[in-house]
């Protein structure tokens, strides 16, 4: 396994919802990455954001990975949700705040904090 491709992983496995987007949480470069990232705000969640532009390898090693084709992608507590129109219609009809509850527990929102994690340096901000 690539060392690209076990950073990818540990992001997916260990933080709570990770969220593989155009750009980052506080400079969104894609329609679908800001539909995803606002249904996830208004569930409360907590969100990791990993911009899959900082590197063609990342969107590369991430669909090996999850066998998802398109960005974004939404995990949850190491789970593949799906891309922007699933996790908004899983808002929209009140699911995404009951598999956020269910898989991260009752206070989830009160860890609702954005950060983002370069898979290529390692490095959580």
């Amino acid at each position: 396994m690539t060392e690209l491709r076990q950073r990818i992983q540990d992001v997916i496995e260990n933080e709570p919802v990770a969220v593989f987007m155009k750009g980052t949480p506080q400079f969104v470069m894609c329609g679908n990455s800001d539909r995803a990232l606002r249904a996830l705000r208004e569930a409360g969640a907590p969100v990791a954001g990993i911009d899959v532009l900082a590197d063609p390898a990342i969107r590369q090693e991430l669909s090996q990975i999850s066998g998802w084709p398109t960005i974004p992608q939404v995990f949850v507590k190491g789970e593949l949700i799906g891309g922007a129109d699933i996790t908004q219609e899983l808002s929209e009809t009140g699911e995404l705040p009951r598999i956020l509850e269910e898989r991260l527990g009752a206070g989830y929102r009160d860890q609702a904090e954005e950060h983002v994690v370069d898979v290529i340096s390692g490095v959580r901000a």
